[in-house]
């Protein structure tokens, strides 16, 4: 049927982990979403869609090979459908990003780019991988552009978090929060996909061992990356702690500590940092002296109902990618490394709402979630590979 051949060829099933990228590029930046986030959200499902169309495309001759029951070399559709497909979807995706600002379209432009550079040329080669990691993290970006420039047209300086609200101010990072923090999420998400991409480039052939292993430990890496909030902020920030040194009253305008002596005999240590003891005989033969006291321990986080999600999505992110790459890893065979791959394609899903989660977004988070069981289902209909 038509309509089998288009779902396998555009991989509905893969779709699942698009929206995802523009949620928690939003939560990133510290914004609800709004209506340009669905814009972005639009066209970040175009423009993946695209490229899942130039791909079987530019593949035509190497799937007639590997891979002959795809819908261009069976002869269920034609590759000029596929080429013209792949183009109105480019197009569909740069229009709906338009529509979420001047910002947001430009960022969208560079992410088609990329997208057609892999397809085109990058995906064979050496730097395919990091081709692919390039452009789901612009994915990332582009939702916290168009949030972002959404919130700025709108003048709601509330929900933009700045004062004054402006795209100049949030794109310079001169407020709070800068477009600047959608970085590390992005360099997460990033990561992932280089991994994951690595893994893919054998699943035809199968016979590697050592990227499956390499790919398992970023997955783990990068779980626990997030969980600890390892790039400052987040939901782990540890509390500031005021000086506990008092300012003095005498220290003529200039907000200088009081300098306190300790008393003779003492050992130089101030008084709040000595303890008694009965050893040795002191001074005035009292039997005392003096020995230092242990350092307070360092101030811990509270434990958060942002952190108990961070930490479970995570493990569900480990989770889903861990077990098949650590199967393709014992096993490198075609079968089991498609499977590896396809379980990093669907472990995006947990690992985008343990990256909402940890900003605090936790109704974001809930909502990328929500998306898993419908990701599993279509996956059994349609291979996201």
């Amino acid at each position: 049927m038509t309509w089998r051949a288009w779902a396998e060829l555009l991989r509905v099933s893969a779709l699942f982990t698009v929206p995802g990228d523009a949620l928690a590029g939003a939560a990133a930046v510290g914004l609800r979403p709004n209506g340009r986030t669905l814009l972005a959200v639009g066209s970040s499902l175009c423009l993946y869609e695209a490229g899942m169309a130039l791909n079987d495309w530019a593949d035509r001759e190497v799937d007639a090979v590997e891979r002959p029951h795809r819908p261009i070399p069976s002869g269920r559709l034609s590759a000029g459908a596929a080429l013209g497909a792949a183009g109105a979807l480019t197009g569909a995706g740069l229009v709906l990003a338009s529509r979420a600002g001047r910002p947001a379209l430009a960022v969208a432009s560079a992410l088609s780019v990329t997208v057609w550079s892999y397809d085109l040329y990058f995906k064979h080669t050496a730097g395919g991988p990091a081709a692919m990691a390039a452009a789901r993290g612009l994915d990332l970006v582009l939702g916290a552009v168009a949030t972002g420039s959404g919130a700025a047209r709108l003048g709601d300086a509330r929900e933009a978090g700045v004062p004054g609200a402006s795209w100049g101010a949030f794109a310079a990072g001169g407020g709070r929060p800068g477009i600047l923090a959608a970085v590390p999420s992005a360099a997460v998400l990033s990561a992932h996909t280089y991994a994951v991409t690595s893994v893919s480039r054998h699943e035809a052939q199968g016979g590697s061992t050592a990227v499956p292993l390499a790919a398992l430990t970023a997955t783990i890496g990068l779980g626990a990356l997030a969980t600890r909030g390892a790039w400052g902020g987040g939901v782990h920030a540890v509390p500031e702690v005021p000086d506990p040194a008092p300012r003095s009253r005498r220290g003529r305008g200039r907000g200088l500590p009081r300098l306190s002596l300790p008393p003779r005999g003492s050992g130089g240590l101030p008084p709040t940092r000595r303890s008694r003891t009965s050893t040795q005989p002191g001074r005035g033969g009292s039997g005392e002296s003096f020995k230092r006291s242990p350092r307070p321990p360092a101030p811990r986080a509270p434990l958060t109902p942002a952190h108990l999600a961070t930490t479970a999505f995570a493990a569900a992110y480990i989770r889903t990618a861990a077990k098949p790459l650590l199967h393709a890893a014992l096993n490198p065979s075609p079968p089991l490394t498609q499977r590896a791959v396809g379980g990093g394609i669907r472990a995006m899903i947990p690992l985008q709402a343990t990256l909402a989660a940890r900003t605090g977004a936790g109704a974001t988070a809930l909502a990328v979630m929500a998306l898993v069981p419908l990701a599993r289902k279509f996956a059994r209909k349609v291979s996201v590979t």
